[in-house]
C-alpha cells in the first residue's frame, strides 16, 4: 500500500464496462514525509467517498479492485481508505 493526495477527478463519456458506476480520481503519490513522489495516477474510488484534497491510502494491481467485489476490473490503482491522521516517528541514526 501507499499514500497519496486526491488532486482532481476524471470524467469519461465512454469507459470499460468493468468501470461503469465507479468514480475515477487523479491522485498524487506521496513520500512518507507527504512530499510529491512521481507522476499523478488515476485511481478508482473503491470506498465511494474520496474527494478533492483527501489524503488516501491505495493499493496497486489486482489488489486495487478487491473491495468492489467484481471478478475483474480494469484498474492500476484503487483508493482503499481516507487517512484522518498520519504521523511518522523518525528513527535516530
Amino acid at each position: 500500500m501507499f499514500i497519496g493526495k486526491v488532486i482532481g477527478n476524471v470524467v469519461c463519456s465512454q469507459k470499460d464496462e468493468s468501470l461503469i458506476g465507479l468514480k475515477l480520481l487523479v491522485v498524487q503519490p506521496l513520500t512518507d514525509d507527504l512530499e510529491p513522489k512521481g507522476k499523478p495516477i488515476i485511481a478508482i474510488d473503491t470506498i465511494r467517498q474520496s474527494g478533492q484534497g483527501d489524503l488516501v491510502y491505495m493499493a496497486k494491481s489486482k489488489e486495487s479492485s478487491l473491495p468492489i467485489d467484481r471478478e475483474l476490473t480494469a484498474s492500476d490503482a484503487g483508493i482503499l481508505g481516507i487517512i484522518e491522521h498520519y504521523h511518522i516517528r523518525k528513527m535516530e541514526e
